[in-house]
């Protein structure tokens, strides 16, 4: 086989569009479910992997940042967003949101997580 576009495309090489996801969050004694874009791992992933290496930055902060998007696949955090330095005033985000936005990265990228 050749490599070419069309050959990659028949192999699903390609990631597409970004799959949306359902994450529960606790307010108090009430559960609240939203909905949120989730893009596969991908060329934008590696780049984000790379930079956080690069600037010895936060490898998590920076695969949730590169992951969770709008519906169009425009990214809605920087890495700053979520370890809180982007607003010291607001802080990170907290254990559970992180939790879950980690959950459904690894459920679209094909891992198996455990709640």
């Amino acid at each position: 086989m050749d490599l070419t576009l069309d050959a990659l495309k028949d192999m699903g090489a390609f990631t597409g569009a970004p799959v949306e996801k359902e994450i529960v969050l606790k307010d108090g004694d009430e559960e609240k479910t939203a909905t949120v874009y989730v893009r596969r791992l991908s060329y934008h992933t590696a780049v984000s992997d790379i930079k956080s290496l690069s600037a010895k930055s936060d490898a998590v902060a920076g695969r949730i940042a590169s992951a969770i998007c709008d519906k169009e696949g425009k990214p809605i955090f920087k890495p700053e967003d979520i370890t809180g330095e982007a607003d010291p005033e607001r802080g990170p985000l907290n254990g559970e949101i992180t939790m879950e936005l980690l959950r459904v990265i690894g459920e679209v990228n094909g891992k198996k997580t455990e709640s």
